[in-house]
């Protein structure tokens, strides 16, 4: 890392080491962001750091870290703080999914989901947030996804739940920080092309998914950085995913039920 304390602001990416978060990454150095890449793999991680580096000749601090840790948010920002680094984009993108019904796993993967897709946004907000509100300017993007606008399926219990969550919490935010200069967006990408359904295990159910449905990663990532420079409070990339939105919005509740409970397991591992 060089000096943190010269003119590019610092962006902060959690779950850096692939997918959107690494999507994110690229996007935020090209536009002149030094980044603090956070994620549980070191290795992809630094492999990341050499690339923007090297490429983009951006400043970057590597951080592993497991977000399912209770210390592990009070850590990474006493190292930030140490480092003389003020985060100026705090991109919360960690996530994954637990395949399954509820009962299918264990209370312990459920605690730790729940930590990484909502305890540990909240509380990285919490942090950071002080600084930026001082400074009179800043953004956050909580990577939320197209599932937490549609009705609960059948599997991956949590997922949506959290979706939803993470929505609900980035518009009060938004409302709280807007008038002290900090944007907040939700961003609800819908199926995205990384490596998020390999580890959930349900690659050959949404392989079957029209491939106008898909969208890449780095289009995602893109698309969220304009949205919270723009101050969209949220924001749906793609147009397939808004018009799949609006009929979630917009049919009845019975009915979206009934419909979820025919399609879930075309992307829902089940039991």
């Amino acid at each position: 890392m060089n000096d943190p304390t010269s003119a590019s602001p610092w962006a902060l990416v959690t779950g850096a080491s692939a997918g959107i978060g690494a999507a994110f990454a690229r996007e935020l150095a090209r536009r002149g962001y030094s980044l603090v890449l956070v994620a549980r793999r070191r290795d992809r991680l630094e492999a990341l750091a050499r690339e923007l580096e090297s490429g983009l000749g951006v400043r970057t601090l590597v951080v592993e870290c497991d977000l399912a840790r209770a210390e592990s948010v009070a850590e990474l920002h006493a190292r930030t703080e140490a480092a003389g680094i003020a985060v100026e984009m705090l991109v919360n993108n960690a996530g994954y999914g637990v395949t399954g019904h509820l009962q299918a796993q264990p209370w312990e993967r459920h605690r730790d989901f729940i930590g990484v897709l909502m305890s540990a946004p909240v509380e990285l907000c919490w942090r950071y947030l002080p600084a930026m509100q001082a400074r009179g300017r800043g953004h956050i993007v909580n990577v939320a996804s197209l599932a937490g606008l549609m009705p609960g399926s059948a599997g991956h219990t949590l997922y949506a739940a959290s979706k939803s969550f993470l929505i609900k919490f980035s518009q009060s935010l938004a409302l709280e920080n807007s008038p002290r200069g900090v944007n907040v967006t939700a961003l609800c990408p819908g199926f995205t092309y990384s490596e998020f359904h390999d580890v959930t295990g349900a690659r050959a159910i949404v392989s079957k998914m029209p491939r106008m449905m898909w969208m890449h990663a780095d289009a995602v990532a893109a698309d969220g950085v304009e949205a919270v420079l723009r101050g969209d409070v949220v924001r749906i990339p793609g147009a397939v995913n808004r018009v799949i939105a609006w009929f979630g919005k917009h049919l009845p509740d019975q009915l979206g039920l009934l419909l979820m409970k025919r399609q879930s397991r075309r992307f829902r591992v089940q039991d």
